[in-house]
């Protein structure tokens, strides 16, 4: 097995094991790390959910999340249904509290 293959599989299973809650001692506190990639999980979720939804006229997008299970969306869409789809999106995946919808309509 390659040696950089490997060191990459034991670094990304050391901080995934934490955000899957195999964490030992301190429940319920978690450390800067812990935090960075729970909120990368959530990102990760509710990209991976709109894109399997796929709202057709949501142009441009972003997601970003806090460590407070906020989701910030930003980016653009065609029609006021599509924007109101994708937070209805983030909103359903598990770890969301809350979702800030900054997604602007197009122009034309």
């Amino acid at each position: 097995m390659n040696v950089k293959f490997a060191s990459a599989c034991l670094v990304a299973g050391a901080l995934l094991l934490p955000a899957a809650g195999f964490s030992a001692g301190n429940e319920g506190a978690k450390s800067p790390a812990e935090q960075y990639v729970n909120d990368s999980l959530v990102t990760a979720k509710v990209k991976a959910e709109l894109a399997r939804q796929r709202p057709s006229t949501l142009v441009d997008f972003s997601v970003r999340t806090d460590k407070s299970g906020i989701v910030v969306l930003n980016g653009i869409a065609r029609t006021q249904a599509d924007k109101d789809r994708a937070e209805s999106v983030a909103r359903s995946v598990e770890g969301v509290k809350t979702v800030h919808n900054n997604i602007q309509l197009k122009t034309e």
